[in-house]
């Protein structure tokens, strides 16, 4: 039997009675193994979305930066040691949560020693198919190597079977989805993939690790629809590519508009960026408008994900949990959720 799916579009969360004056009252704390953070959102380990800019950003409005793999080992412990120089400097100094990104290649042990001597306390095993054995041995020998002075995420996996299989191989946090990113192809090439929401409802109940939505996230309404799923944080790529923050130059087109490039980390340009060839693709480069500082899409996001919360009488994470209700819309339903003027 064919399984039916959900995906953002299809629902749309029922506004219930609420004594939530502002807010101000709200609280959007949340944790992923023993890190704590004011925001759940992360940045993609990409690289044109974060290094060492936004790592900081992120880091100032309470979230999480992780700075991605696709360099050389020296390099990325180069961009760890200004995070980690950059943070001192900050009033609310905390290494604890530096992040970055390994694979599961024959060296990835080493680089993750080097990081974690540079500074990095939380590790992210980035590869496209997290749910398979290499992922199982490369977190159990991260476990062996750390224990508990590393927090460790690793993923992606679409089911629930993935999910706990992460979980009891001994990963933290689990980033769900696959195939769902703007720039990514993987369900087109393969064939194969989740609707990211109907992943993190799949995985909710199936362990207690952690859960990242990643990919399929286009508005703040997607990130609450996320989070009322069951995610404890949802993180970010297209919704903050094009920034000031992220890695890249800004040029200008012809008619004086300026961009930055953002690209999936499986497109052609950014395998042969990083590894010299094109193998297998399943992504996309592009360019998007310059959107400007990061922080002021951090602070609207914050704002905004409060509202959702207030919508549905919460005041904290955990009751939006528990309090949210999902309703299924028609497409006529979408339509008239999207802004529309009147046109006779």
């Amino acid at each position: 039997m064919i399984k039916n799916t959900v995906c953002f579009d299809d629902v749309l969360l029922l506004p219930q009675r609420s004594n939530i004056n502002s807010r101000e009252e709200i609280n959007l704390s949340t944790s992923i193994g023993s890190k704590k953070f004011r925001f759940p959102v992360i940045s993609s380990p990409m690289d044109t979305v974060t290094e060492e800019d936004m790592s900081l950003a992120m880091f100032k409005h309470g979230g999480l930066g992780i700075v991605h793999r696709y360099n050389t080992p020296v390099e990325q412990c180069n961009m760890i040691r200004n995070i980690a120089s950059l943070f001192e400097e900050t009033e609310n100094f905390n290494i604890a949560n530096i992040a970055a990104a390994i694979g599961i290649s024959s060296d990835f042990h080493s680089r993750a020693k080097a990081l974690y001597d540079c500074g990095a306390r939380i590790l992210c095993i980035d590869v496209a198919h997290g749910h398979h054995t290499l992922v199982e041995k490369s977190i159990k020998k991260l476990k062996d190597s750390f224990g508990e002075q590393v927090v460790i995420i690793a993923g992606n996996v679409a089911t629930s079977e993935g999910f706990k299989d992460l979980s009891n191989w001994g990963a933290d946090a689990i980033r769900i989805g696959i195939g769902g990113g703007s720039i990514c192809s993987t369900r087109i090439q393969t064939g194969h993939g989740v609707p990211t929401l109907q992943s993190v409802l799949d995985c909710r109940d199936a362990s207690d690790a952690a859960i990242i939505a990643d990919g399929g996230i286009k508005t703040c309404g997607d990130i609450l629809k996320a989070l009322a799923a069951g995610a404890d944080m949802v993180m970010l790529g297209s919704m903050l590519a094009g920034t000031k923050e992220t890695p890249g130059q800004i040029f200008e087109s012809n008619d004086g508009k300026r961009y930055k490039v953002y690209r999936g980390m499986a497109s052609p340009e950014a395998q042969i960026a990083w590894r010299g060839q094109a193998r297998s693709l399943e992504g996309i480069s592009t360019t998007i408008p310059y959107k400007g500082e990061v922080g002021d899409i951090l602070q609207k996001l914050n704002k905004n994900i409060k509202s959702g919360l207030s919508y549905s009488g919460a005041r904290n994470l955990s009751e939006f949990r528990s309090r949210a209700k999902f309703i299924r819309q028609s497409p006529s339903g979408l339509v008239e959720s999207r802004t529309h003027i009147l046109s006779l």
